[in-house]
């Protein structure tokens, strides 16, 4: 009697579990998240592609050339778009292929970039113009055709801009022109995009492992007809390529955590070693006292260091 029964009670139990487990609605899979990517072929935007791959989420990776196409799109969760960011007809070409995907777009990261070098005094017009229409217009351009989707999810954008949007110095007064433009367009942004839910951060690398110096090279020697840039140029910009330098892999991170974090920072300085840390921030403190110095509601040391003291809390709070 006692075994029939402890078999009765064990069969109950059973049939009334499955029962609970069947009323319990199973909760679909997060649909995956993904997110455009341009100049994506090498340096640091193959590099932020292959994180973000890795990491689960699907990529759109923007490219030129059709060997960088295919070569992006044989990773895994990667699908290679042609995409020119000077020419609005692959922007438009880009957008119809994200929206047929039919997994929406969550995060757009602006990558691509050139870069021009010498004096501004001696820079030639077409050469600003060929470097605006990719660092500066490029952004704007594809930030505009792809924002319905982003609202759509609120979403993030992320600006890759450059610690020379802080610095300039001879010989790259052009391209710190553009990145110093990005400052501008990303706070701009942020603030346009609050209503709406969208992200916006802007990350500033240093000095990171790039084709940026060897297609600059490239670039000035066939603007000048096939005749190599001065020694000093050349010497300036290092015709390795920046082979030396460190992988862009801190960058990856520091994109990931603004297409990500629940609570963004607006920047996102990050750089190899201390000395580029250094030599940022020192700049910001110079303009600071320019800027301060010799006007009629000039703040005294006191005041100042009350006013970063304010800055440096309300940052903690929004970033513990």
């Amino acid at each position: 009697m006692k075994s029939t029964a402890l078999a009765m009670f064990v069969a109950c139990t059973i049939v009334t579990a499955a029962l609970a487990a069947e009323s319990v609605p199973v909760s679909a899979p997060s649909p995956q998240k993904s997110i455009l990517v341009t100049g994506a072929s090498t340096g640091i935007g193959r590099k932020i592609v292959e994180r973000l791959a890795a990491d689960g989420y699907f990529v759109y990776a923007g490219a030129r050339k059709d060997k960088d196409l295919a070569e992006l799109s044989a990773i895994r969760n990667v699908q290679g778009v042609r995409l020119d960011v000077t020419r609005t007809d692959e922007i438009a070409a880009a957008v119809e292929t994200v929206r047929k995907g039919g997994r929406g777009l969550y995060g757009l990261v602006n990558n691509a970039g050139v870069a021009v070098a010498g004096p501004l005094v001696n820079t030639r017009e077409a050469d600003l113009h060929f470097l605006m229409d990719t660092n500066v217009y490029g952004p704007f351009r594809v930030t505009n055709a792809f924002m319905p989707l982003i609202e759509q999810s609120k979403g993030r954008v992320v600006t890759i801009g450059s610690i020379s949007g802080i610095l300039a110095g001879p010989l790259l007064g052009a391209y710190s022109m553009s990145k110093h433009a990005i400052e501008a367009y990303g706070d701009t942004l942020a603030e346009e995009l609050v209503a709406s839910g969208v992200g916006v951060s802007i990350v500033e690398p240093g000095g990171f492992k790039s084709e940026i110096n060897a297609n600059l090279l490239k670039h000035m020697t066939e603007s000048a007809g096939g005749v190599a840039p001065d020694e000093a140029i050349a010497r300036r910009l290092g015709s390795a390529g920046r082979t030396e330098y460190k992988e862009p892999d801190e960058v990856a991170t520091a994109v990931t955590r603004a297409l990500f974090d629940a609570m963004p920072q607006r920047r996102y300085m990050v750089v190899p070693n201390q000395r580029e840390a250094e030599v940022t921030i020192r700049k910001q403190i110079e303009q600071l006292v320019q800027l301060n110095g010799n006007q009629p509601y000039a703040y005294d040391r006191d005041a100042l260091v009350a006013l970063l003291d304010a800055a440096l809390v309300e940052a903690k709070a929004a970033h513990p």
